[in-house]
Formats: C-alpha cells, structure tokens, sequence
C-alpha cells in the first residue's frame, strides 16, 4: 500500500482496539468466558446483539460476569468483548421525568434519552474534606418526622418496618412535597412488582411530581444482574445533579431485596456463604452505596447535597437480621414503622421509642424546633402513662388525667393520611396553637375540623405570616400576635 494511501486509510477509519475471549459455559445469569487477560473487577462486556455484562470476579484463567439481561442469546463458544472500560452509563438533564432500567436505557415509551456525559456506576465516595456539615432542612412533609425526626440534607435516613406498614408511602410522601422546592427526586424500585411500580408511577402523575423525578425500574421480572445494578445506577444519577449544586433526593425501595439478589449472586459465583447465607463483603456493597450521599462544600461542585432513604423490609419486628443491623450501623438514623401501631389506626405508624435521627434538631427551622422542643418527650410520657391506665382498675391522678388529654390532643394533631404532605408553615401554625392551650378542651372531630381549616383561615386573615415564616424560619413576636389574631378569628 502506497504511503499515501495508507494516511488516507488512518485519517478515515477509526480503530477499535478490544480483547475478544470466548464464552466457555452458561449458568443462570453467571456467563464464564476465556481470553480476556487484561480484564478487571467492575469492567464492562458485551456480547452479540448487544447485550452488556460486567465482571464480578475470576476463577483460575476463566472470568466470571454478570449479564445484564436475558442469557436466552448467549451460548458457549460465542464471543464476548472488552474494551477495558469501567462501567460508565448516560446521565443529564434530560432523564429528569423519565423512567429508566439500571443500564440507564428508557422504559416509558417516550423516545430515547439524550445524556450530557457518561458517569462511572461505581466510584469513591467524596472524602470528608469535600464535604460540610448538614444543617439544611429536607421538608418531608410529614408532620412526625418533620417536628420529632428531622432529616437534613445530605442524611441518610433507614425507614425499616414490617410488610405492608406504610414504608413505600413514607418515601413517596417525601417526593411529593419538594413540588417547587427545587430538589430533584430518583425512586429506585428494586425486585417489587409492577403492579406496585405502576401506583406509584400513577400517584406521581396525578400529583404533578413527575417533572422532577427520576425513576429507575428493575422490578422483579428483570435480569438479577439489572436488580443488582439499579441502586448504583440512581446513586450515579443523583451524583450528576449533586456535583452541579443541586439537592437529591433518593429512595431505595428495598435494599431487602437488593442483598437477596446479591446473594444469590454470590453463591453462584461460589463464594463461601456467611451469616444466613449472605456473603461476607454484603456490608461493604452497601456501606460503599450509602457513602455517596452528603453535602458538599460551595467550592466542590456549588454545594450540592445528595439524601439517602433506604428502605428495609424485616419480619415480625425482628431488627437484629443481618441485613437490617448492617444498614442501622451504617446510617445517620432509623425511622421504625409498627405493625401494631399501624392496625390500631395510628399513621404513619412510626414508633417514636425506636426511631431516631442522628442529626438532631439542628436541622430544624428555628420556628420548628421552638414549637416542638417537648412535643416527642410530652408524646412518650402520654403513651406510658395509657399503658399503665390500661393496668389500673383504680382513679387517676389529676395530673396523670391532665398528661392523657393532651397527649390525646397529640395524637389527633399528628395523625396524617397518607399522599397528602403537610408544609412547614401549617405544622409551625398548628404547633403555636397547641403550645396556647386552645386545642387541649377540644372534641377529637374539632381537631381534625382544625387541622383542616385552620392554616387556610390563618393565611386569609394574616397571610404575611406564612410568607415570613418561609422567608426567615423564625416565629418573631410579631408574627405570634398575628395567629394570636387568627386563632381568636377562628374559635369566635
């Protein structure tokens, strides 16, 4: 070939240097392939008909890989290739109100996804020193976590309960009241069924929450491989709003299922099985998921903050599992939801005894954490002294008779459906009235007419007060003299 040829050849042709190997034997979704020297740990394949796999591990000369997909096409003897790349997959702004499968690929029928950049699925977390303390408020919505569990920004928080306690909604509530608060929302579904991906994705249409939610699907009827990736994937998405000063919201839902994949995983790559059969790196796989979140420092990234709700199914109230012992170590809290609480009406059922938020009140609005300095102590005093009335055939005290009404009146104020969240200013404006005194003689139906009534009322006679509230988060005397105004406007 003449010189001149062969400059022409270069400048027109692209070169695709890769290792081609062999598929030696199917198991399941575990493919063992031969020829690939150069491949390591969390790399990516692909096969024919563009399948995808990624190398989990390596026995003898052979390598051992994840396929993500149906292995119905992969057959021994077919090629595998590898290009030496980690495992990198689309992110951006378009995804936001899409739903994608782990391997970032779109699944509501609405056209392809165009992604600003390719992101590493697994990655270092950000070091301490890139990070600042949390002390921002993540606005759930919810009245019991909001005033006696606040959550901060860059937190992660477990919810962990039993089957059918109001986990999911718990998550879902919290998506639906950043509706205009600028935070961006990813739901993981990992291993549940479709009917269950289909409310929520129903729910998240009819509340208008879909503009700003992410939703990464891998229901149960998917490949192991895609349920095992999916949580990584919606943290690499997270991560891109993140690192571009923008809040994240994340909701694993489950992590239950999430090591029950991995562990079966794990035993087809025939790694020794540990504590009821998990494998022994299962506290790492996690641990190394629930780091990414946190917030960051302005100057790295403009001080974005990614938050962590990881959601844990367990069996008969039983926290001491493998699993869930693991995440309760590993995260910032736990938010304990009660079956017995749950059938007794009282929802969300959270159980304030076991419940817990490391961060503590310094996450609060300063208004918030005002009104509700008491609230969980006057609650927990109310709920021991019910179960020792219930043992006592003989007269109360006045004072313990004083304790039961208003942790009665506790109870009504915060008692909440589910999928209708509650804003900062009406749990402020509900508190101040409890702290007057005005709700302590009230019948419980008058509470609940009070509860919906009230905040409308107070923002038509004082509707500065909301307004400053949002603005200063500081309940000024002002401010109190005008819902002294509101409440007395609305009792006459």
């Amino acid at each position: 070939m003449r010189a001149d040829e062969l400059t022409a050849g270069a400048a027109g042709v692209q070169f695709d240097i890769m290792e081609v190997g062999s598929v030696r034997s199917v198991r399941e979704f575990i493919v063992e392939a031969t020829g690939l020297p150069s491949c390591i740990n969390g790399q990516m394949v692909s096969f024919k008909h563009g399948l995808k796999g990624m190398v989990m591990g390596f026995s003898g000369d052979e390598v051992q890989i994840l396929v993500f997909g149906s292995k119905a096409d992969i057959h021994a003897g077919d090629e595998v290739y590898s290009r030496g790349e980690p495992l990198r997959l689309p992110a951006g702004e378009a995804f936001q109100g899409r739903m994608v499968n782990a391997l970032s690929e779109p699944q509501d029928g609405l056209g392809p996804i165009q992604g600003d950049t390719l992101s590493p699925v697994f990655k270092e977390a950000r070091g301490v020193m890139e990070r600042r303390p949390v002390d921002q408020t993540l606005e759930t919505g919810c009245k019991i976590i909001d005033e006696m569990i606040p959550i901060a920004k860059g937190q992660r928080q477990l919810i962990i309960g039993d089957r059918l306690t109001g986990k999911t909604t718990i998550g879902i509530d919290t998506i639906l009241n950043q509706k205009g608060k600028g935070v961006i929302c990813i739901y993981c579904c990992i291993g549940k069924t479709y009917s269950s991906l289909l409310k929520v994705l129903t729910l998240l249409r009819e509340q208008e929450a879909v503009s700003y939610t992410i939703v990464v699907s891998a229901i149960a009827s998917t490949s192991p491989g895609e349920q095992f990736l999916s949580p990584y994937t919606a943290s690499m998405l997270g991560e891109y709003f993140m690192e571009r000063g923008k809040d994240v919201f994340v909701v694993f839902d489950d992590l239950t299922k999430h090591a029950w994949i991995y562990r079966q995983i794990s035993l087809l790559l025939e790694r020794p099985p540990g504590r009821e059969a998990y494998p022994g790196d299962i506290f790492y796989i996690h641990s190394q998921m629930m780091e990414r979140a946190g917030y960051l420092k302005t100057e790295i990234g403009g001080g974005g903050s990614m938050t962590f709700f990881p959601i844990v199914e367990i069996l008969q109230g039983d926290v001491t599992g493998y699993v869930s012992s693991n995440l309760i170590s590993m995260t910032d809290g736990q938010i304990y939801l009660s079956t017995a609480l749950f059938n007794k009406g009282f929802k969300p059922a959270i159980d304030l005894g076991l419940s817990v938020s490391r961060i503590g009140s310094k996450a609060q609005w300063p208004a918030l954490r005002e009104m509700s300095s008491r609230l969980r102590l006057e609650f927990l005093q109310y709920q021991e002294v019910l179960r020792m009335t219930q043992l006592r055939a003989t007269g109360l005290s006045k004072e313990a008779e004083e304790r039961l009404r208003r942790g009665q009146v506790i109870s009504h104020l915060i008692l909440q459906d589910k999928n209708e969240p509650v804003s900062m200013e009406e749990q402020i404006m509900h508190l101040y009235a409890l702290s007057r005194g005005v709700l302590d003689n009230l019948s419980e139906s008058d509470i609940h007419a009070f509860k919906r009534n009230f905040y409308k009322s107070a923002s038509e006679s004082a509707p500065a007060v909301a307004v400053r509230l949002r603005e200063g988060k500081v309940l000024s005397d002002d401010m109190k003299k005008d819902l002294d105004q509101a409440l007395a406007g609305y009792f006459q």
